[in-house]
């Protein structure tokens, strides 16, 4: 008789294809697929957001309602369901809390993934004949109260108390704090331990919450683990992070081979492979540096930039270093937007440069494979960075990413300082601009006594594989150690 699949339930805001904003979309939309195996089944549950584009939302079918308890409230709960790519997803709608002009940053967001984690809880009974949750797979702070609810809400409940839940934390910058005034009114946890365990700095901590009682907490990379439980990294909760290091793991992210594939990729000018890339990956150089406004030249090298131009995304070093890299045979072009101060710095010099030096104020995804595809080095001068996966997509097109090392940058990026010819990119270790600058004069000496060097780095990043298989049997061994 063959053995029953366990079955995996992914809690989150966001995924693709139905809403993105951020890495997360990336990892609820890839992830649970590749979690599905001989003895796994993986599905989805996410708030029915208005902004879901309605060619999704037609598809949909509606399953039932039901009431939700939310502190004194009993709120309206829709099913709705989709299976899309051998997924199986649910949605829950109200729209009260979810027709909203904009996914997050609303005056009650407190209250809205409240009311989503609670939702998810109940859809649980609902589901089950069909879908017997084994375990809840929780991401960032947006379902952080979902194992809070599970233990204190639920306790005692046969169809729960199996449940094992995991939370992931993608960024800890964002933890969800509110007044303590939310714990009772909104939560309804007065009374509880949460009522106290959840408190930090005088003010409610969802995040701090999903620690204390999930089973498992994960970070998108195993640096990024050990980073915070520091103070450095820790966002303020590093105590709480190293005495639950029993229960704390990093598991890197992954990318969509298939997706970020140049030899299929139909976004770039022209397509390669690891057998082609010497000669094919220079027309996609030639063919960036005509759309952007560069100086067309295959022996310079070019440095690309795609990111949020924001001081966690280093743009302030990039910002300080544009007047000396200036006097570098290099060119340097930045795709993105962020700060205003920054936006303004970089796209001013690049007006008055424009030779070698562009700036596209502007998200355009189509434009960042043609970034990947036609830059020689690939920058990343991040303070901190959870996990990145634009340094695995740029060693995919076989451009070197130039790091700082940091979370996910440090466990996929391989230095040339560290291991020489064995290296897929640069890396540099202080967060300013001595190390950056040092990091770049080193690709530029490889680039121009080294061309032999250079291309053997280009078949290593090329050869890497950061797709998302490893990634989901890691997950599947950390699930299969809490059912046992």
């Amino acid at each position: 008789m063959p053995n029953k699949k366990k079955n995996v339930l992914f809690a989150a805001f966001e995924a693709t294809p139905f809403i993105k904003t951020g890495g997360l979309g990336d990892v609820a939309g890839s992830l649970p697929a590749h979690v599905k195996s001989k003895d796994y089944d993986a599905r989805v549950i996410l708030p029915l957001l208005s902004s879901i584009p309605d060619e999704y939302r037609s598809n949909m079918k509606y399953v039932m309602n039901y009431e939700v308890r939310l502190g004194w409230r009993s709120q309206y709960c829709g099913l709705f369901t989709l299976r899309m790519n051998g997924v199986y997803y649910y949605f829950l709608d109200n729209e009260y809390y979810f027709k909203r002009p904009q996914v997050y940053g609303e005056y009650d967001d407190g209250e809205r993934v409240a009311f989503f984690s609670k939702a998810v809880l109940e859809t649980i009974r609902h589901i089950r004949r069909s879908f017997k949750v084994d375990i809840l797979h929780c991401n960032d702070w947006h379902t952080a109260l979902i194992p809070v609810y599970l233990r204190e809400h639920y306790n005692g409940d046969r169809i729960y108390d199996p449940i094992k839940t995991v939370f992931t934390i993608h960024n800890l910058k964002f933890q969800g704090q509110y007044s303590r005034f939310v714990t009772g009114d909104v939560l309804g946890l007065r009374g509880t331990p949460a009522d106290g365990q959840m408190i930090h700095n005088d003010a409610t901590n969802y995040l701090q919450g999903a620690v204390i009682y999930a089973d498992a907490v994960t970070t998108v990379s195993p640096t990024y683990a050990d980073e915070i439980c520091t103070m450095e990294y820790g966002e303020g909760l590093e105590g709480l992070f190293e005495s639950r290091r029993y229960k704390l793991s990093g598991i890197i992210n992954g990318i969509d081979r298939d997706s970020y594939n140049p030899k299929t990729d139909k976004a770039i000018a022209v397509n390669y492979d690891e057998k082609t890339v010497f000669e094919k990956k220079i027309e996609n150089k030639l063919a960036l540096q005509r759309e952007i406004g560069l100086r067309e030249d295959p022996d310079i090298p070019l440095f690309g930039m795609v990111s949020r131009l924001t001081t966690q995304k280093g743009a302030n070093l990039i910002a300080d270093l544009l007047p000396s890299f200036k006097n570098l045979d290099m060119q340097v072009a930045v795709l993105g937007t962020g700060d205003g101060a920054y936006e303004y710095a970089i796209g001013d010099f690049a007006y008055r440069n424009g030779d070698n030096f562009a700036a596209c104020i502007t998200f355009n995804e189509p434009l960042s494979r043609r970034f990947y595809a036609g830059a020689d080095v690939f920058l990343m001068p991040s303070l901190f960075e959870p996990c990145g996966l634009a340094q695995m997509i740029s060693m995919r097109y076989g451009t070197l990413p130039l790091v700082r090392e940091t979370g996910g940058l440090k466990d996929t990026v391989n230095g040339y300082w560290d291991v020489g010819e064995e290296a897929n990119g640069f890396s540099f270790k202080t967060f300013d601009s001595t190390g950056l600058w040092n990091a770049v004069e080193l690709a530029l000496d490889i680039w121009n006594n080294k061309p032999d060097v250079w291309k053997k780095l280009m078949l290593n990043a090329m050869s890497m594989d950061y797709g998302w298989d490893a990634s989901a049997e890691k997950y599947r061994e950390l699930y299969d150690s809490l059912l046992q």
